[in-house]
């Protein structure tokens, strides 16, 4: 049974017992939610998060595309791959470089198939 972190996203479909994880452990979740697309899963139980946003370029009244990489803590229960959309939330710090989670995952959608 995983209990409720306060927001409302489906629960992970596996139980873990990680002590790092939202919903199966003692991680309290607070502040930004994030949604972007996992580019690396090559670290043990973290995922490296590409969030792509669009900044005004006041000079020239147009907006350029920027992105930027978040790392975030994998629990074992959502285990997020490479191409899969990610929402990830803010959390106290877990690493030198890791202070959000990922809560939910959704698979990349397929091209269209003949």
């Amino acid at each position: 049974m995983s209990r409720y972190i306060g927001i409302d996203v489906p629960d992970p479909e596996t139980e873990c017992n990680d002590y790092n994880c939202p919903f199966h452990g003692t991680l309290r979740v607070r502040g930004r939610i994030i949604n972007g697309t996992v580019t690396s899963h090559k670290m043990q139980k973290s995922v490296v998060v590409r969030k792509d946003f669009l900044f005004y370029v006041k000079k020239y009244k147009r907006y350029e595309r920027r992105h930027t990489t978040i790392s975030s803590h994998n629990p074992p229960c959502i285990d997020a791959r490479e191409g899969d959309n990610v929402t990830i939330i803010e959390c106290r710090p877990l690493g030198k470089t890791i202070s959000y989670v990922v809560i939910a995952k959704e698979s990349p959608k397929e091209g269209l198939q003949e």
